[in-house]
Order: C-alpha cells, then sequence, then structure tokens
C-alpha cells in the first residue's frame, strides 16, 4: 500500500481514515465513505484498484468530473479511461476493446450507461473487482442533489454479487446516509465517517446590497487570489463575468448553456492559474482538484446547506486559511419559493421547502456559522464560538 502510495500518488503518508477504508475494500467488504471535500475520497478507490487483479469501476455523475479525475490518473501513470456520451461510437468501440484486453484499470461512468441492458451485458464478462460509486448522495430523494438513474444502482449487488461496493459522497444528512446504505442494499457494511470541521475556512454571510461593488471590495486585496464565485442563474454569470473583466480582472463564466468545449477550456484556463477567477452556476466544481482557491463567494442564496457546504468546499483545499462568503437578501429567498412552486411533485416540493428553510435558518441566526453547519451533518462542535 505505501509503496503505491508513493510510486503513484506522490504521498509518504495517508490521510485520517484512508488506511482503513482501503483495507476494508481489500477484505472485499462494503463500506460507505463520508469524507468531505479535500479529505482524500478519491485515493480510497484509486490506490486498490491498482492492487486488485481485475478492473475498478467507478460510477460519477459528470462528465467534467469524470475528464478531469481521468486525465488527473493519466499524468500519475495509471491506465484509466471513461465512457461517456462525449464520445462517438468509433472512441467507445476502441475503448471497449481495451477494456476486453485488460489495459484499463479504472474506468469512469455514468449511472445511466451502467444501467443499459447491453452496456452491463458487457461490464459483466469483464474481471470487476471494485464498484465505487462517488457522489453517492445522488441516490437519496431526501439529498440535496437527488437523480432518480443513481436509484437503479440496487442491482449491482444482484448482477455483481462477489464484488465490494464502495459508496463515497461529502454531503449528506444523518438521514441520507441511512438512505444511501438501504437503497444500495448493504446488509452490513462498514461506515466511515470524517468530521465536516473544515478548521482553515472561514464562514461570513453578508447582507447582498450592491453586491457587486461589494464584491469589488473584497477582491481589492486578491487581486492574484485564485476564486470561486457562485450565482443562480445563467444571465447572472455572463453579466458578472464581464463586469469583472471590464474592471480589470481575469475572470471566466462557466454553465450549462455554454458549449462543452467552451466549458473544459474556462475549467482548465483556472486549474492552470491562467485565469484568477470563474463565476460559475452549480454545474462548476464537483471533484475538481485545484488546491489553492483563496475564497468561495455566495452571490445569491443557495437552496441548501448541503449544497453550500459542497460548493465552500472548494475552498482550501491545500490547509491554508481561505473565506467562504455569502451574500444573503429576501429577495433571493421569494425567487427560490417560485422556482418551488412550480414543481409538480408534492413531495419534491416539500423537500426543497424544508431545505430552503434551513439555509435561510442560517443566514438569519447569530450563533457561530460552525457550530451550526457542522450540528446540520450530525457532528456535535463544544466550543462556545470559533471566533
Amino acid at each position: 500500500m505505501y509503496t503505491i502510495l508513493q510510486k503513484y500518488f506522490g504521498y509518504t503518508s495517508f490521510y485520517p481514515l484512508q488506511e482503513d477504508i482501503i483495507k476494508e475494500v481489500l477484505g472485499q467488504r462494503d463500506v460507505f465513505v463520508l469524507m468531505p471535500t479535500g479529505g482524500g475520497k478519491s485515493l480510497c478507490y484509486q490506490l486498490p484498484a491498482l492492487l486488485f487483479d481485475g478492473i475498478t469501476i467507478v460510477i460519477s455523475p459528470l462528465i467534467a468530473l469524470m475528464k478531469d479525475q481521468v486525465d488527473g490518473l493519466l499524468a500519475n501513470g495509471i491506465p484509466a479511461t471513461f465512457i461517456n456520451s462525449s464520445l462517438g461510437y468509433g472512441e467507445i468501440n476502441v475503448r471497449r476493446q481495451r477494456l476486453s484486453g485488460k489495459e484499463i484499470k479504472i474506468l469512469y461512468i455514468a449511472p445511466e450507461r451502467l444501467v443499459m441492458p447491453e452496456f452491463l451485458q458487457f461490464l459483466q464478462g469483464l474481471k470487476v473487482s471494485l464498484l465505487a460509486i462517488d457522489e453517492s448522495h445522488c441516490i437519496s430523494e431526501w439529498g440535496h442533489d437527488f437523480r432518480p438513474e443513481y436509484r437503479q444502482l440496487r442491482l449491482l449487488k444482484e448482477k455483481f454479487p462477489k464484488v465490494p461496493i464502495m459508496a463515497l459522497t461529502a454531503t449528506a444528512t444523518p438521514v441520507v446516509q441511512e438512505d444511501i446504505i438501504t437503497q444500495l442494499d448493504f446488509s452490513d457494511c462498514k461506515v466511515f465517517k470524517a468530521s465536516f470541521n473544515r478548521k482553515n475556512l472561514y464562514y461570513q454571510i453578508k447582507s447582498k446590497n450592491d453586491p457587486y461593488h461589494q464584491i469589488l471590495q473584497y477582491l481589492e486585496s486578491r487581486k492574484k487570489d485564485s476564486g470561486i464565485i457562485y450565482c443562480q442563474s445563467r444571465k447572472t454569470v455572463e453579466s458578472l463575468a464581464s463586469s469583472l473583466h471590464a474592471s480589470g480582472y481575469r475572470a471566466l463564466p462557466y454553465h450549462a448553456g455554454l458549449t462543452a468545449e467552451a466549458r473544459t477550456e474556462n475549467q482548465e484556463r483556472f486549474i492552470r492559474d491562467d485565469v484568477e477567477i470563474i463565476v460559475a452556476t452549480i454545474a462548476f466544481g464537483m471533484g475538481i482538484n485545484k488546491p489553492n482557491v483563496r475564497y468561495v463567494i455566495h452571490y445569491d442564496l443557495p437552496k441548501s446547506i448541503e449544497g453550500y457546504y459542497q460548493e465552500t468546499g472548494r475552498a482550501g483545499r491545500d490547509g491554508l486559511k481561505s473565506d467562504c462568503i455569502l451574500f444573503f437578501s429576501y429577495a433571493d429567498k421569494f425567487k427560490i419559493e417560485y422556482f418551488i412552486n412550480q414543481k409538480e411533485d408534492e413531495n419534491e416540493r416539500q423537500v426543497a421547502y424544508k431545505q430552503l428553510r434551513e439555509m435561510t435558518n442560517y443566514c438569519e441566526s447569530n450563533i457561530c456559522r460552525r457550530r451550526l453547519l457542522l450540528a446540520y451533518f450530525g457532528e456535535r462542535f463544544d466550543e462556545p464560538t470559533c471566533n
């Protein structure tokens, strides 16, 4: 384990819990891993993949996330690939042949691809040693990012009865954790939970009052720092990115309305430090491995605490002090309520209202932000305040 850790990943020691999780998986047992952003989740399946004979299949929700992970693995000399809708038929065939020829150790796929009967049959014909479900909170309808396709992943137990399954997430309340374990039919799995307390992050809520001017004031002394600014709409993303650009900042937009090529290029320029600021909708950042993000600003109110926590978690992955600033206004709350009202499913509406109420309570509260945030995820913070 330590030889591979150093040879392929460049580390001499593990983060908390990583070694225990890997040992559990190597013992062919199912595991549930709850580890905050930057805690080293990916290594928990990438390292055992190199120790197993067969291939490791990673189920992942986003095309950009798959590409980011595979690029990192290839750079480390690990044979990995992805198969998703961004590839043509011919390229998919080439990758399938490489899988059949045992040339690949780690394969990334989306849940929609996995459950296609013909593709599932192809995977069953390979020697599969480990199944890893990334962003597993998408399985739970109580979570902030429910995706119906993830629900079908309970068939993994039936189709790959002897293969250990690892479910991983950075954001899950106790209710969501329970739901994930039930949905995946984990009868006897070991649960690993790292602390949600990111000590180097400073959480601040500001009254939203001319937010563009407020952002410019904040950036004045941070011109060289990397940061992410989250907005709810594509329109806001575009106008804010161009305003910042006009004010002399190197800022780029990122949202689902851009072409896949433009999104990839903007993301890669941000990772390479060609630009300091990415202005984005929540589509940006899952699994992004950029350690030196010094601030995450929420220009608009997030829809849930889970989403907020996950997005702020992209700051300070190098362990250095970083800021998480949220601009709060009741106008944003009413806007979100309007969209919730458009939902046809009564259950979905109720879940969304509950999440918005919790988010608003967090913003309005005069209790230490860290204490509230940790309590939401079922963790106690015993200090009266974190200053």
